[in-house]
């Protein structure tokens, strides 16, 4: 199996609901695992939906404006929605948000944003990014993990967000 994760905070257990999200993972490895494809996010996103969707999430479906799950950042005059971001998928009752990177996770520093966006996001508790162990000849998975180590020990940054989870595949 090569699905592997890391919670963080480190010092802090990985909720209930989290570990359910683990296992639908793991029990899509054999059509997910980069060390075999090279899937693009979307087609990841796709394999694991139906799994997803049953644990309560919100999913975004297809790239059609009606299927874009948009969570806001800023309201305006009279309440307007102002500034939002799409999301790859989202469950309300827990707050959390998902993202399925592929390819550009590392190189174009998409975890960076992912992490900033969830940030700032209402109603976002909990952050979950899927990368890929290994992009071409770079180990992504350790090498996010390896940021968010630093960021975490610093204490120079306090995030606003419970925890966030960054699963390999």
């Amino acid at each position: 199996m090569s699905i592997q994760y890391q919670y963080f905070p480190k010092s802090s257990k990985i909720p209930d609901f989290l570990s359910q999200l683990i296992l639908v993972f793991q029990q899509k490895d054999e059509c997910i695992t980069s060390s075999i494809f090279q899937l693009e996010s979307n087609d990841v996103l796709q394999c694991l939906s139906d799994e997803i969707i049953q644990l309560g999430y919100k999913v975004e479906i297809s790239k059609r404006a009606n299927d874009k799950i948009r969570i806001p950042v800023l309201f305006g005059r009279n309440g307007a929605l102002e500034k939002y971001f799409e999301v790859d998928c989202y469950n309300s009752i827990q707050k959390v948000v998902i993202e399925i990177e592929a390819g550009r996770a590392v190189s174009n520093y998409q975890f960076l944003k992912d992490l900033f966006q969830a940030c700032v996001m209402q109603d976002v508790d909990y952050l979950v990014i899927a990368v890929r162990n290994t992009y071409r000849t770079s180990k992504d998975f350790d090498k996010v993990i390896t940021f968010l180590d630093a960021l975490y020990v610093s204490n120079r940054l306090i995030l606003p967000l419970k925890g966030i989870l960054i699963i390999g595949y």
